[in-house]
């Protein structure tokens, strides 16, 4: 705009001129310095004018760059490596891995039946955490004539008393375990009474042919602990019967518990 302004200035000026006659040669030359005064300076700011324009087309190369950048670092995260915890051992978590791996390899083979008995519900709780862990069948033993508060009162004499006292006694038992002959391991759940098994475990074991299978006894007890309880009862099956070491537990057991009781079975045994 500047360039095309001056040119129509002198444009303008020289008709002027040419319309007023012919100058003197002292007219001319001021004319002709003019004219070359001003072309100079329109040469200068053209100069300007130019370097005016390449600087703010450098400023925009310039700004453009920058932003560039800075969307490229915004987009493209710095990558942060993760160091290994200390606590954390690659063994010992294939370890870990290879010990479930086993343990479910070992469950997988056998057809697995929880059994228990519990007058109170102090057993059942157990039995149920052992048999949801292991994903197994669950079976409780019911007593064809249930026990009553009374019955189970210590040292009045009463049911429970009459018949942990005579070995004999062998109380009856509502319903049976279909198709038992497909299970291979039996965990066995019970209260301690008197310091030994209700005598309707007998009754349970003496109900089934246990020949080649392996049983897995736990019972409840506040205070007693498994004693003699199992061992009374091997002489109630057959000697292929592969028996294990009875656990107690309090009442109060957490699954957790029971869980890593299982873990100790399954991969010491």
């Amino acid at each position: 705009m500047k360039k095309t302004g001056c040119f129509l200035l002198m444009v303008t000026m020289a008709v002027t001129l040419a319309a007023c006659g012919t100058p003197t040669s002292s007219g001319n030359s001021s004319l002709s310095q003019n004219v070359a005064s001003e072309s100079s300076s329109l040469s200068q700011n053209q100069d300007v004018v130019s370097e005016e324009s390449s600087a703010s087309q450098n400023q925009t190369e310039v700004s453009s760059n920058s932003e560039a950048g800075s969307s490229t670092a915004e987009e493209t995260p710095p990558v942060i490596k993760s160091e290994a915890s200390p606590f954390s051992s690659p063994t010992a978590e294939s370890s870990d891995n290879t010990d479930t791996a086993e343990k479910e390899e070992k469950t997988m083979e056998q057809k697995i039946l929880v059994v228990y008995f519990s007058a109170t519900g102090t057993t059942k709780p157990l039995a149920e955490y052992t048999a949801d862990i292991l994903n197994a069948d669950l079976y409780e033993i019911i007593a064809a004539e249930p026990y009553t508060d009374a019955d189970l009162a210590y040292y009045t004499g009463g049911r429970a008393d009459q018949e942990q006292n005579d070995p004999s006694a062998r109380p009856g038992i509502s319903g049976s375990v279909e198709d038992f002959a497909q299970y291979d391991t039996i965990l066995l759940g019970y209260p301690i009474w008197h310091g030994q098994a209700p005598r309707i475990i007998s009754t349970f074991l003496e109900s089934y042919d246990f020949s080649g299978k392996t049983i897995i006894p736990f019972c409840t007890s506040h205070s007693s602990g498994v004693g003699s309880s199992a061992s009374n009862l091997h002489g109630l099956c057959s000697d292929t019967t592969n028996w294990k070491d009875g656990t107690r537990f309090a009442g109060d057991t957490t699954r957790a518990e029971i869980a890593a009781w299982l873990d100790s079975i399954w991969l010491n045994g």
